[in-house]
């Protein structure tokens, strides 16, 4: 008798995919690093806060642009390959931002580094999930996730004090040697791949198919209302707990940290429970998230309850972004590297949406409290959308139990089959 397959909790991982996560830590310290090293910088370059502050908006967006775009431009790429030049050009783009002389070269900098990074997510993700069985994806994907939950633990608070003590600039040139050593795991351990060459070799046509799904459109809602919740209010953080809580600026660091403590605590909790429990998942993270932001906004004027809190959102918010990353990829599994690539453009318009709307809320002087409120809207509506899906979802199981079950079938097997598709996979 062969011997039972291993559970999904005790599968190993490729060391490839933690190659992968390690990348992401990379990219992720850039993404948010400038948020610890505003104030220097913008002294250097003789520019106003505000327009140093651009500078995260033109990430986001060259993240929310490159995604889709480079995924379709590098479709029929070797993967192994794509990685490798857009690790690459992400690396150079760090040291063309260490070197900036100017503003401009600076801002031209930050969106030419958002573009590969968008890219390098996007193949990256649809190579993790390649990389692993159907009931592995979401652990493969809280690997990645779990880089940049590290990134905003250790990177950016170290990137904050290379800022103060080593100058801004030391710190692109520290990203740029973690993307050496990424882009060295790469080369030495991600498996070369041939692009089918056959009637199965990617068509972007054929991908861009997968966007006549209601459920991909639902799943991009989700992904994008829940990362619109976080940022609304991880945006004006700092602001909150010292306007609105009464602490004093030294523990905003202390604060920042214990959120991404709290993301990488959800992380991993969502990599263990999402494969065989998605929408629960689902549900119960982002259902959380709403309660925690809603709480946050009446008990706002607390230092405890706003430190408590912040802590509770990161694993919260974090416990879902596994599972919204694998229920993509599952509805979305004709096109792996478009289903990366739309996620990760989900997960950006929300980062730039919430900030957005938070501060809409802020400017009408409703205060800082109100931008909990807005997260907390932002994420019902989120919950709402995976009510949604998950009507659509048992629908659609129901008719193929139907169908298989018709006279039609052939044998028992071939209802067993549909009922372990990866979709049926979610424990209801």
């Amino acid at each position: 008798m062969p011997a039972p397959a291993a559970s999904p909790a005790r599968a190993r991982l490729p060391l490839a995919v933690y190659v992968l996560g390690l990348s992401v830590f990379a990219l992720g310290t850039s993404e948010f690093m400038l948020s610890g090293i505003l104030q220097p910088l913008a002294r250097d370059l003789g520019v106003s806060i505000p327009q140093a502050g651009l500078l995260i908006s033109a990430f986001a967006i060259g993240m929310v642009v490159g995604a889709p775009v480079l995924a379709a431009a590098t479709l029929r790429l070797p993967r192994r390959t794509t990685l490798i030049a857009l690790l690459a050009i992400f690396g150079l783009g760090q040291v063309a931002g260490a070197l900036a002389p100017s503003y401009a070269v600076l801002f031209a900098s930050r969106v030419i580094s958002a573009l590969a990074c968008a890219g390098f997510w996007a193949v990256g993700a649809a190579v993790a999930i390649s990389l692993v069985p159907v009931n592995a994806r979401a652990r493969a994907m809280a690997v990645m996730v779990g880089g940049l939950s590290i990134a905003n633990i250790a990177g950016v608070p170290a990137g904050a004090l290379l800022g103060q003590h080593a100058g801004w600039r030391s710190a692109f040139w520290a990203v740029a040697g973690l993307s050496v050593v990424g882009l060295v795991g790469v080369v030495a351990l991600v498996p070369r791949t041939k692009v089918p060459t056959g009637d199965d070799r990617p068509q972007l046509r054929r991908e861009l198919t997968i966007y006549k799904d209601k459920q991909v459109w639902l799943a991009l809602i989700a992904t994008a209302m829940n990362g619109a919740a976080v940022f609304a209010l991880f945006s004006y953080l700092s602001p909150l707990l010292t306007d609105t809580a009464g602490l004093a600026e030294s523990w905003v660091p202390t604060v920042l940290a214990l959120f991404g403590v709290g993301a990488l605590i959800g992380t991993f909790i969502g990599g263990r429970i999402a494969d065989a429990h998605l929408f629960g998942t689902l549900f119960g993270g982002i259902a959380a998230s709403t309660a925690v932001l809603t709480l946050l906004a009446l008990t706002a004027h607390s230092p405890v309850a706003a430190v408590a809190l912040s802590l509770m959102l990161g694993v919260t918010a974090f416990t879902t972004a596994p599972a919204l990353n694998a229920r993509m990829f599952n509805v979305a599994n004709a096109a792996p590297t478009l289903a990366g690539a739309t996620t990760t453009a989900a997960f950006n318009i929300g980062n730039t949406l919430g900030p957005w709307l938070g501060g809409l809320a802020i400017s009408a002087g409703w205060g800082y409290p109100s931008v909990a409120w807005t997260g907390a809207a932002l994420a019902a509506v989120a919950v709402l959308t995976t009510a949604l899906a998950f009507r659509l979802h048992r629908a659609s199981a129901h008719s193929r139990v139907v169908a298989s079950s018709a006279p039609a079938a052939d044998s028992p097997a071939d209802t067993a089959s549909a009922l372990h598709t990866p979709e049926s996979a979610d424990r209801h």
